[in-house]
């Protein structure tokens, strides 16, 4: 029996899960995926690392198909409830997969998938009724999940991770952020990431605690069940944040102190996924008395950095590697880099996935020869901790010789009073490579933007790169949460 369902033994008469207004123990937990097993292996006895997919709402029931199919030996392949139909085929096609069990609300949505890939349909229902069955012994080498990530120039790869890697990714972070079975920490991500699956939920069932799911972010009942008490950790991504923290100003006097007061009792808020604004984590620390603890992780990886939970959280950095995790930074040619240069993250470790699903030359690329994963994203070592810069292929701008962040121009541009959001991409130049372009998103209607360009030079004396100009784009609306930044390219 894997960790994770032996750990589930001990904590039997615990509360799991809160999900749809109800409560579930451990034991609830283990009889619903043991059944999900069950139903699954049928006649066999093993499935032998067949590919499952489960289109699930966030949910008790999502944890018991998760658990069932590692149970019976299967690979979950957990998909995306917001993704059209399209990206769901793609996903069978390319993981094979002959059976979806889905929810009562997506069949419909799913039934033209039969014909026309020969899947079978499985209800939620079916899948979760009363069954019993010996199941196969499962050792940590075996594959257990395949998690979708969408490439800048190809098609989504399909991640595979074992369930020696899943166990890894959840005890570095058990340690890091001293989990207790006593923590309850509310679920508001998408379940088929990485951030929501291991770093929410699978951390907080390892140590015997409390997962509460909301299927939908509401930025209104999140701060409701903040102010509830329950909560002893929250993990969100930027956006969110920015949500809550519009919804706070929104309120009156009272009502912000009360929601600034049950903020602050959180022992642990976590950001990531995406490259926190300066402003935003100083906002929230003015309203909740909260330094975000911010991490830097990939779906390949899990978590890989972090800032610590005790010690220093420095604004615009990742901290140090967790425990376990090798990282080294390089140049081009894969020699180290020193203090205060910019180089690529590599890993190792047992967190460091299996392979690109049935992509070996993929796979190939993506390590050195010595077995390093090539990340693909620049950082600096900054003072005794690591800073993101962004990632090569978007968020790194090659102008005129020099080798710009992105990133750090979007967090001086968002210190403008006049700027609510931005994006800042590199556009082709024959002269100089590429020139820096910003949309940005402002309130304003009198902005200008000539003058906002020669501002943003002013607030970058770092950069002493010999370019003309910055560009400036005003955008109507607030789409910049909604495209890439290959799409932000397009609007000039």
């Amino acid at each position: 029996m894997l960790s994770i369902f032996e750990r589930a033994d001990r904590f039997k008469d615990r509360k799991a899960i809160h999900s749809n207004n109800q409560d579930y123990t451990y034991a609830d937990l283990i009889t619903a995926s043991n059944a999900v097993a069950a139903n699954l292996l049928n006649d066999a006895v093993d499935l032998n690392e067949g590919r499952i997919t489960f289109l699930v709402p966030p949910s008790f029931e999502y944890t018991a198909v998760e658990w069932g199919i590692w149970k019976a030996g299967g690979i979950a392949v957990p998909l995306c409830v917001l993704h059209p139909l399209p990206s769901i085929q793609y996903v069978l096609e390319d993981t094979q997969a002959e059976v979806v069990i889905a929810h009562e609300d997506f069949i419909g949505f799913l039934k033209p998938l039969e014909s026309v890939l020969g899947v079978t349909l499985v209800t939620l229902e079916s899948i979760l009724k009363q069954n019993s069955k010996a199941m196969p012994k499962l050792e940590p080498s075996r594959r257990a999940m395949i998690l979708y990530t969408s490439g800048t120039t190809s098609k989504p790869k399909g991640v595979v991770t074992t369930h020696g890697n899943i166990e890894a990714q959840i005890t570095t972070l058990v340690n890091a952020w001293e989990w207790e079975k006593d923590d309850y920490i509310l679920n508001i991500l998408p379940l088929h990431h990485v951030h929501g699956i291991i770093n929410v939920m699978s951390c907080a069932l390892w140590s015997g605690a409390c997962c509460e799911f909301l299927p939908k972010f509401d930025a209104e009942k999140v701060w409701d069940i903040i102010k509830s008490g329950r909560l002893t950790l929250f993990m969100a991504v930027p956006t969110i944040y920015y949500k809550l923290i519009s919804f706070w100003e929104s309120t009156n006097e009272k009502e912000q102190a009360e929601l600034s007061e049950a903020a602050s009792k959180l022992r642990l808020m976590v950001s990531g996924s995406a490259a926190l604004p300066v402003p935003v984590l100083e906002k929230w620390r003015s309203i909740s008395n909260q330094t975000l603890l911010e991490r830097y992780g990939m779906t390949e990886i899990g978590m890989g950095l972090s800032n610590s939970y005790r010690g220093e959280r420095r604004p615009g950095h990742v901290g140090l590697p967790l425990p376990g995790v090798e990282m080294r930074l390089v140049d081009s040619n894969n020699h180290e880099v020193k203090e205060n240069e910019p180089g690529e993250f590599q890993i190792k470790g047992p967190s460091v996935f299996k392979e690109y699903w049935q992509k070996p030359e993929a796979t190939q690329k993506a390590f050195t020869e010595d077995g390093w994963f090539i990340t693909g994203d620049i950082g600096m070592l900054n003072n005794g901790l690591y800073k993101i810069l962004g990632r090569d292929s978007v968020d790194i701008i090659k102008s005129g010789g020099y080798k710009i962040s992105a990133l750090e121009i979007e967090d001086i541009l968002r210190k403008h009073e006049q700027i609510n959001d931005c994006a800042v991409v590199g556009l082709p130049d024959e002269e100089w490579g590429e020139l820096i372009a910003a949309c940005i998103v402002s309130p304003s209607s009198e902005l200008d933007t000539k003058a906002l360009s020669k501002w943003i030079k002013t607030q970058m004396p770092a950069y002493k790169t010999p370019r003309k100009y910055v560009l400036v784009k005003e955008l109507p609306r607030n789409v910049l949460g909604k495209v890439t930044k290959n799409e932000v390219k397009k609007l000039f």
